[in-house]
């Protein structure tokens, strides 16, 4: 008899210490960050806490936002881009945790794939540095047995190559630590120049007195070096519907971010995440025409390190 309640004791016991072990394997985790890695189906994402590896399955919902409510639409695991700030929701731990919901914001992607667009033609050098790398590994090989000489330069060549791709490399790294920073730094810098853009009714293109100012503010940033940022917030009047307003707030923002980019060879990691602010915060009444034109408007400002704003005035 006591053999025998010895043996249901110890079941119990191992289906308690089966149960424990099971509800830690599985306890919900929550967390934030920025997609610095991109793997198949794993994703390395840059939290405040540390770096956490978060995984995709077939069951993993990706959504964002819609409009100014609280909807929000699924979309495919595609959007997943380094560079992605992004909210997850899943079962593991701090380091590793698999996800059963993502959400981002569309403003958000847009920034990551600027980013991208900005990071492929350094990828595409890479690649081709790494071929021509092949090419003169091969071509080494073969010369061995018979030109000492030829084989020096091929080896120097070979060199050269593998210090390119390091400076793009460290280029590559620079860029995905002004992603992660960049949203979390603005305090700590003062504003040193601005200009705000007025459009027309409806329109998102800009006038050639406000890129001859956007170039002149570029041209500012450029002497403050590696120690500034450029914000870009816009903005509509109270003509239309709000969902169309947000819409074509987020076209302005944009569109001062490309010139920025395309005419005044500002850096992509300079830019911080354009702001789509709809009606929000409107500079005049949208009563009267004139009011309604100065809400028209996207504001751009030049924001400088506190530790160099003293150094950097002209």
């Amino acid at each position: 008899m006591t053999s025998r309640r010895i043996g249901i004791a110890a079941s119990l016991l191992a289906v308690c210490l089966l149960s424990l072990g099971s509800a830690f394997a599985g306890d919900k985790v929550k967390g934030k960050g920025v997609i610095t890695l991109r793997s198949g189906d794993t994703l390395t994402v840059e939290t405040d806490d540390g770096t956490t590896t978060v995984t995709l399955t077939a069951d993993t919902k990706v959504r964002h936002p819609i409009g100014l409510g609280a909807r929000k639409k699924e979309v495919g695991q595609d959007v997943l881009i380094p560079g992605l700030r992004l909210k997850y929701e899943g079962t593991g731990d701090q380091n590793a945790v698999t996800a059963e919901t993502i959400t981002f914001d569309q403003d958000d992607l847009s920034i990551a794939k600027v980013i991208q667009a900005g990071l492929n033609p350094t990828a595409q050098q890479q690649a081709r540095n790494m071929e021509a790398y092949q090419a003169n590994k091969q071509a080494t090989d073969a010369q061995m047995a018979t030109n000492a000489a030829g084989i020096d330069a091929a080896n120097q060549e070979i060199e050269a190559n593998k210090q390119r791709i390091a400076s793009n490399q460290a280029n590559i790294d620079e860029v995905a630590k002004s992603t992660k920073k960049r949203f979390s730094e603005l305090g700590d810098f003062v504003e040193k120049g601005q200009h705000t853009v007025y459009f027309n009714t409806g329109d998102y293109s800009i006038s050639a007195e406000d890129r001859q100012a956007l170039a002149d503010l570029a041209k500012q940033a450029v002497a403050y070096q590696k120690g500034y940022v450029i914000s870009v917030a816009a903005f509509a009047d109270s003509v239309g519907t709000a969902s169309s307003n947000q819409v074509l707030s987020k076209e302005r923002a944009q569109a001062v971010v490309a010139y920025l980019l395309q005419e005044c060879s500002v850096p992509v990691g300079r830019i911080t995440s354009p702001g789509a602010m709809g009606e929000t915060n409107p500079a005049a009444s949208n009563e009267s025409a004139s009011g309604r034109s100065e809400n028209r408007r996207a504001e751009v400002k030049l924001l400088v390190n506190k530790g160099i704003a003293g150094g950097g005035e002209n």
